[in-house]
């Protein structure tokens, strides 16, 4: 049975690791460059205040227009290359469930090749089995390999955010919407769930083409809402209370006298996720702005406007409320997330065997 399923699906493996090896061909030939930067910069070595400002150099080069030549003369390579990278780990455990997982058993069923091999002396439980756990662990190797390509390549742009880096769109942290489930070890837990969903679904409609729109569209639905949604409360947040300068809070009117606050940083916490800011009194009760600023509120996008509202309200004790993950956390968020998707993909897993043995015929 081993055999029988890699000669069936040698052609994705095939494919899978070719598809890793350039992957890796890209990086290796342009990690030169980026390590050469990142030495010119002065971050190795560099103390105290000064990191931050050799950091924010090293990201403003790397982006600046550099080239190689991979690419038509002119392109941003390395925002390009940083940017690509990540959405293929993203989109891998998509892709996975689309091509690999879909037509798993849909393809048996729609054309009629279920009656022979599933009357031999293989049992149904053995054959998915096998299969499940084969291409199962194959999906997850290949994501995390892409994953951690990209780590290797993208740890000085890394190590420059962690120190303060910024003035680069390459400066979201390692909590970010994008950097998050593509590092670590959480692209295992989307490849396992993207390859059952892809089973599962396949196994339901029945049909492979339908099966693979399908799950795409569920998958997408899933990794829009698991960050929004799911990551802030997977582990309880912390909260604290801060002046809105040393959060650096942007505040805007919201509606009659309140107050929008949306805190930059927690002061003792760099790099930690704001899941939520508000703001409230010296006691931490919710507050409105007060009547005395009324006269300083920003009626246009003048800055001195509003950073003489905030000044005001600041003066009469406005502080900012947050809630927040800090880094010391990212590890139990890696470990919490990982463990959902995995605890999916064996749910779908246990629900493919029950209804290929007890429902389907």
């Amino acid at each position: 049975m081993i055999w029988l399923t890699w000669r069936q699906f040698r052609a994705q493996a095939i494919t899978a690791t070719a598809a890793v090896v350039a992957f890796a061909i890209l990086l290796v030939v342009t990690e030169s460059r980026m390590s050469s930067l990142f030495a010119a910069s002065g971050i190795t070595g560099c103390h105290g205040g000064t990191c931050a400002g050799a950091a924010t150099r090293f990201l403003v080069n790397l982006s600046s227009g550099q080239t190689f030549p991979l690419l038509p003369n002119g392109a941003n390579a390395y925002v390009i290359l940083y940017f690509l990278s990540v959405l293929i780990i993203l989109a891998a455990p998509a892709i996975i469930g689309i091509f690999w997982g879909a037509p798993l058993i849909a393809r048996e069923l729609e054309n009629g090749t279920n009656r022979l091999a599933w009357n031999q002396s293989i049992t149904r439980t053995r054959w998915l089995a096998v299969k499940l756990t084969l291409i199962g662990l194959t999906a997850m190797a290949v994501t995390e390999a892409l994953s951690l390509l990209q780590g290797w390549w993208a740890a000085p742009i890394g190590q420059a955010v962690g120190l303060g880096g910024s003035a680069s769109i390459m400066s979201e942290g390692r909590f970010g919407i994008f950097i998050f489930p593509t590092h670590g070890i959480t692209p295992l837990g989307y490849a396992a769930f993207g390859f059952a969903l892809g089973v599962t679904v396949g196994l339901l409609i029945r049909r492979s083409i339908p099966a693979m729109a399908t799950t795409l569209a569920i998958f997408a639905v899933v990794q829009f809402a698991v960050p929004l949604w799911v990551r802030p409360h997977l582990i309880p947040a912390s909260q604290t209370i801060a002046t809105l300068a040393a959060a650096e809070a942007t505040v805007t009117p919201a509606g009659g006298s309140g107050i929008a606050v949306i805190a930059s940083v927690i002061p003792g916490h760099p790099g930690a996720w704001i899941t939520s800011s508000s703001a409230v009194n010296t006691a931490g009760q919710p507050v409105t702005g007060p009547a005395a600023c009324e006269s300083a509120i920003p009626r246009n996008i003048n800055p001195g406007g509003t950073i003489s509202w905030a000044r005001c309200l600041a003066s009469h004790g406005v502080r900012v409320a947050a809630s927040y993950q800090p880094g010391s956390h990212y590890w139990p968020l890696q470990l919490a997330e990982t463990g959902l998707f995995l605890a999916l993909a064996l749910a779908l897993a246990w629900y493919c065997f029950w209804r290929l043995n007890r429902r389907l015929t």
